[in-house]
C-alpha cells in the first residue's frame, strides 16, 4: 500500500495492541465469541476517553426472517454485543459485564449487509454501567437504538 493510500488498513491483534486497546478487544481479535462471529462482527475503533466502541456486522441472509428483514432478536443481538464492548472498556482484568437490561427501538427495517453500530457508557458507577447503542445502515439510516444496564462481576481464580 502506497503512501497516499487511504484504503484503511485491516484490524488485527497486533494493530488494537499497538493502540493500546483494553483486554475485552484484543480477546475479540484472539477468539471472537461464536455469537459476534454469527453475526459478523469487525471491530473499527475504539474512544477510551469517551468509552465509545464503533462496529460493522457483516449480516447475512441467515439473520433474517421470512419476510428478508434481520429478525428483532438479532437486532437486539448487535446492539447488546456493541454495547457489551463498549461497557468493557474499563474493567478491571478477571471482571465481566453481564447485561441486566436490555431496551432496544425498531427504528426501520435492518437488511443484510453492512451494518454499522455504536456503543457508548453513558455512567459508569462502582456495580453497574448504564451503556446506549445506535444501529444504522450503510447510508447512516438510524434502524435502532438501545439502552442497557450491565452489573460488575469479578471472576474467582481457578486453583
Amino acid at each position: 500500500m502506497s503512501d497516499t493510500d487511504v484504503t484503511p488498513k485491516a484490524l488485527t491483534l497486533e494493530i488494537a495492541k499497538e493502540k493500546g486497546w483494553p483486554p475485552n478487544i484484543q480477546a475479540a481479535f484472539k477468539r471472537m465469541s461464536p455469537a459476534s462471529r454469527y453475526l459478523g462482527l469487525e471491530i473499527l475503533d475504539v474512544d477510551m476517553k469517551s468509552l465509545t466502541v464503533e462496529v460493522a456486522f457483516n449480516a447475512t441472509e441467515e439473520l433474517c426472517n421470512m419476510w428478508g428483514g434481520i429478525q428483532g432478536g438479532m437486532v437486539a443481538a448487535m446492539l447488546d454485543d456493541v454495547m457489551s464492548f463498549a461497557v468493557g472498556l474499563d474493567l478491571d482484568w478477571g471482571q465481566i459485564s453481564p447485561t441486566l437490561e436490555l431496551k432496544v427501538s425498531m427504528l426501520a427495517p435492518a437488511r443484510p449487509g453492512r451494518i454499522y453500530a455504536t456503543g457508548r457508557v453513558i455512567k459508569r458507577g462502582k456495580s453497574v454501567g448504564f451503556i446506549e447503542g445506535e444501529l444504522k445502515d450503510a447510508e447512516g439510516r438510524l434502524l435502532a437504538t438501545s439502552s442497557s444496564t450491565a452489573t460488575f462481576v469479578t471472576l474467582k481464580k481457578k486453583d
